[in-house]
């Protein structure tokens, strides 16, 4: 199973940026998939969840309305569009699989839920 995270980079507040997380080992039709953040000196959060299930999905409180969560399940390839970043945006962007279910359920927010990461996409967002 692998996760390959890219799309990061720098860009001004107000900006956009359009992460991608390429899937293989597996289908993202089976398993829940997330995306997560850290940024310096601080733990791991939850930005979105999408279940494989029916396409439902989660987001926390902080980017509601600003990031959308997606996927190309032709591609294998999961998707975070974000707009209006600010620069408490800027953070170490990752996805994550969890593998026991297929379903964002109330506690996706969980970084042990997870059980694949990829290794991470920085973004920064800063004039």
């Amino acid at each position: 199973v692998q996760l390959q995270a890219s799309g990061g980079g720098l860009v001004q507040p107000g900006g956009s940026l359009r992460l991608s997380c390429e899937a293989s080992g597996f289908s993202l039709g089976y398993n829940a998939i997330a995306w997560f953040r850290q940024a310096p000196g601080k733990e791991r959060e939850a930005v979105s969840c999408i279940s494989s299930s029916d396409g439902r999905t989660k987001y926390a409180d902080s980017v509601q309305g600003r990031f959308t969560i997606s996927r190309d399940l032709a591609k294998n390839t999961l998707f975070l569009q974000m707009n209006r970043l600010q620069p408490e945006d800027t953070a170490v962007y990752f996805c994550a699989r969890d593998s026991r279910s297929a379903i964002c359920g109330t506690y996706f927010y969980r970084a042990s839920r997870y059980d694949d990461w990829g290794q991470g996409t920085l973004v920064t967002v800063s004039s």
